[in-house]
Order: C-alpha cells, then sequence, then structure tokens
C-alpha cells in the first residue's frame, strides 16, 4: 500500500552557487558515502542536486518534511545496478519504525538546468518482504 509520494525539483545554477558560496555546504547535507559518490562523478553540480532533491522528495514522502531528523539522516545510495537506493539514518531511521516493512522508490533525473527527483513510500506485506537491500526493502 502507499502511504506517501515525494517530488522535488532543484536549479543546478543554486546548488553550483551554495557550493561556491560555502564551502561547508557539502559537508554540511551529505554523508560521507555520498561525497565518495559525488567525488567519483568529479563533483558535477547536476549529481549534486539531484541528491538534493531526492533527499527532499524522500523526506515529503515520510510526511514530516525535515522535522525531527537532520538531512544527513537520510542517505542516498546506489545498488550495484546504480539505481538509487535511500537509507534512514539516525532519527530518520526511527520515524520509519511505525510502518513495519516497506520500500522506499527512488528515482532521479536531470536536464541542462534542473534536477529532479520523486520518492514513493510503500508499506509492504511481511509476507512478501525478504529485507532485500537491493530491492529497496527496508
Amino acid at each position: 500500500m502507499i502511504i506517501g509520494i515525494g517530488t522535488d525539483i532543484v536549479e543546478i545554477e543554486r546548488i553550483q552557487k551554495a557550493i561556491n558560496r560555502n564551502p561547508n555546504f557539502i559537508t554540511k547535507l551529505f554523508t560521507k558515502n555520498e561525497i565518495e559518490y559525488f567525488k567519483s562523478r568529479n563533483m558535477r553540480p547536476e549529481f549534486v542536486a539531484g541528491r538534493f532533491a531526492a533527499k527532499e522528495a524522500v523526506s515529503k514522502a515520510l510526511g514530516t518534511g525535515f522535522r525531527g531528523f537532520e538531512f544527513k539522516d537520510i542517505e542516498i545510495e546506489n545498488n550495484i545496478l546504480g539505481k538509487p537506493m535511500v537509507n534512514l539514518k539516525g532519527k530518520a531511521k526511527k520515524i520509519d519504525k511505525k510502518w513495519g516493512n516497506y520500500k522506499i522508490h527512488l528515482s532521479i533525473s536531470h536536464g541542462r538546468e534542473n534536477a529532479i527527483a520523486y520518492a514513493i513510500l510503500e508499506v509492504v506485506d511481511n509476507g512478501n518482504c525478504n529485507s532485500s537491500k537491493d530491492e529497496g526493502h527496508r
């Protein structure tokens, strides 16, 4: 059953300006794993903007926005095929306990000017969930 949907669009230029203005922008909002991903992509702003939009979309799908937890508590990773996956940490992880087994579907895309992300929070039947990280189950 789908219980939450979130989407976010970010201007890539806005993210580039934030990076240029504040050297701590990246380390304040992103985990070490996410920063390593950015480095593997030569710190291109469209990848940072995509991950930023993804975190916003997930927070909206959770139904809380960022009330009660930090931006870093939502970590965006990739599975072995490159599909974006969500890892809730810290206080965000506590929020998810009320759903039991769930799956967060996530899509990230970008063009020249904007990055967009779309997240769907789905509660899955205990009998159908094998808690496989590669499938997005938590």
